[in-house]
């Protein structure tokens, strides 16, 4: 146990937990600061994949293009609001720049060792007796309808093994007898064992509930209105539901995180990208193993308590209202794989909003200008994934201890 600090983290997500988790494991005095509830955004609907195994980053060569395509042939999980936006036309102008084979194997390696670091993390994490949340290790299926792509498919797989991450390929009959659930149509999968999946919003309860019984107070629909600081230092955090001090800050807001740093005059080029998903009580047919549905983005993720359709990829600002065009799709693409692609009743319908950077590489750096504040964003869409790793960092940093890996490509400066 370390000397006792004061932190505060500014938001109550997967990341904001996790950070609290690894600083009162080191002996700090921890609140969070939420603006709405625990839990409530990304951290809640998401589709739950521990995906341990996903080291290439969106911004991959042919990214573009292939959208483009998918976009005319009305098939692509992307849509992007047509808007004057001029924050997000130029995101999108450094994400296609950043579609290289040189770019993606430096952002895959750095990303490699965060999501080993989390792997491990993870595993001691769920080991605990009271985070109960589905937690399953069953690996992955990515499951293809177009023989075309399954074989092509061999070139990803060729690149995964450089990282001894390679997925097993396999024929029709193969995956129709690991996984019955899966329709006859399908044309077969690549299986990656390195991957885990739970539920999300279990974890999220389970996980408030442990840290709040090691000390852990939270202050939930207490919107952040602005610092005060003194010199290069933050003394205080104002709020809807009153002023705090503390010793160190932590800002975890996720996508909102551009807005949040705004008056320190720290640019993030962070981009809401819109996410959705369906829970339902498990289909009469039911997978035991999550699906990733190659044609659609998509993925099918099994509980023993539910059964969950989740994808696509929004760029249309800050609102989470549902589109039920894009609900659809998600019912749709499930029924191109599934024998059984949907359960009854519907338990919720969701729509949340990842934090996309233009790199696809989290920021995980201390602010250039205030000492005391560390900066966790920029996840993208694995959150989940990167949680205990990012939190495991940022406690040391707080603590000024040095990470367990090399954290400065995930720096502010980069931009």
């Amino acid at each position: 146990m370390e000397s006792k600090k004061e932190v505060i983290i500014i938001g109550g997500g997967v990341i904001g937990l996790a950070c609290a988790h690894y600083l009162i494991e080191k002996g700090a005095r921890v609140r969070i600061i939420e603006k709405d509830g625990i839990g409530d955004g990304a951290s809640h609907g998401n589709c739950g994949l521990l995906y341990f195994s996903d080291v290439i980053p969106l911004c991959s060569p042919g990214a573009v293009g292939q959208e483009i395509y998918r976009t005319l042939c009305g098939t692509s999980p992307l849509y992007i609001k047509p808007t004057l936006d001029f924050k997000r036309l130029t995101w999108l102008l450094k994400f296609a720049a950043k579609c290289r084979s040189n770019t993606m194997e430096r952002a895959a390696t750095d990303k490699y060792e965060i999501l080993k670091y989390s792997d491990l993390l993870f595993d001691k994490l769920l080991a605990l007796p009271d985070l109960g949340c589905d937690f399953e290790k069953k690996g992955i299926l990515t499951v293809f309808n177009d023989p075309k792509k399954l074989d092509k498919f061999k070139e990803t797989n060729g690149f995964l093994e450089t990282y001894d991450l390679g997925y097993k390929r396999l024929e029709k009959d193969q995956v129709l007898e690991m996984e019955p659930a899966l329709s006859p149509r399908i044309a077969g999968a690549w299986y990656s064992t390195f991957d885990w999946h739970l539920r999300p919003e279990l974890l999220m309860e389970s996980w408030r509930k442990h840290l709040a019984k090691k000390g852990l107070i939270i202050e939930e629909r207490a919107k952040m209105l602005d610092f005060e600081i003194s010199g290069n230092t933050i003394t205080h955090v104002n709020t809807i539901q009153g002023k705090f001090a503390a010793d160190s800050f932590i800002m975890a807001t996720g996508a909102w995180a551009p807005g949040t740093v705004r008056q320190l005059g720290i640019h993030l080029p962070v981009q809401p990208g819109k996410g959705y998903s369906i829970t339902m009580e498990r289909p009469g047919i039911c997978p035991e193993i999550p699906c990733v549905l190659y044609e659609k983005n998509m993925v099918v993720t099994p509980w023993k308590s539910a059964y969950r359709l989740g994808g696509t990829m929004e760029f249309s600002g800050y609102s989470t209202s549902l589109n039920s065009k894009r609900m659809s799709k998600l019912i749709n693409g499930a029924a191109q794989y599934m024998k059984d692609p949907t359960g009854h009743p519907i338990i919720e319908e969701w729509a949340g909003l990842r934090p996309m950077t233009y790199d696809d590489m989290p920021i995980i750096d201390r602010s250039p200008a205030q000492e005391n504040l560390v900066i966790a964003t920029g996840h993208g869409m694995l959150g989940l994934t990167l949680a205990t790793g990012t939190g495991k960092i940022v406690a040391d940093m707080v603590y000024d201890d040095t990470p367990d890996i090399n954290i400065s490509p995930f720096g502010i400066s980069r931009f």
